[in-house]
């Protein structure tokens, strides 16, 4: 299976008084993940960037284990579910060798934030998002 993975360090404002992290932020991890995968895929300028964005349409979480706070990253996975027309779907892993904290997915769609409309997923981002299918 091909997928992205970002070593995501915890930050200690993340915990709780019980020293886990806060469930209500593994979306921003997954967030950031899916970030620093799209940098080498989107456009380095401002208006290309508002011209080739990717917005949340829905968010799905499963929890699975509490995380709790320590020195050592956690990785995030992502990889490409489906992607075609305007919609992208990436499913998520928060992990690390021994655990599995949370599986997620996310429903994207392509979209022009300069006319406010969905867009076609250009070729350049569908080979860049091949890499990460597991078709």
């Amino acid at each position: 299976m091909k997928k992205y993975t970002y070593a995501l360090p915890l930050r200690w404002a993340d915990a709780d008084a019980y020293g886990h992290v806060n469930n209500a932020l593994f979306p921003r991890y997954m967030e950031e993940a899916r970030t620093r995968m799209f940098q080498e895929m989107l456009p380095t300028d401002e208006t290309g960037r508002r011209q080739h964005a990717f917005v949340v349409s829905r968010s799905i979480v499963d929890y699975r284990a509490p995380l709790s706070y320590r020195e050592e990253p956690v990785d995030v996975h992502v990889r490409v579910v489906t992607c075609r027309g305007a919609r992208l779907e990436l499913a998520y892993e928060i992990r690390d060798a021994d655990h599995l904290y949370a599986e997620a997915t996310t429903l994207m769609a392509a979209y022009n934030l300069e006319t406010g409309r969905p867009r076609r997923i250009s070729q350049a981002e569908l080979d860049f998002l091949a890499r990460y299918t597991e078709f």
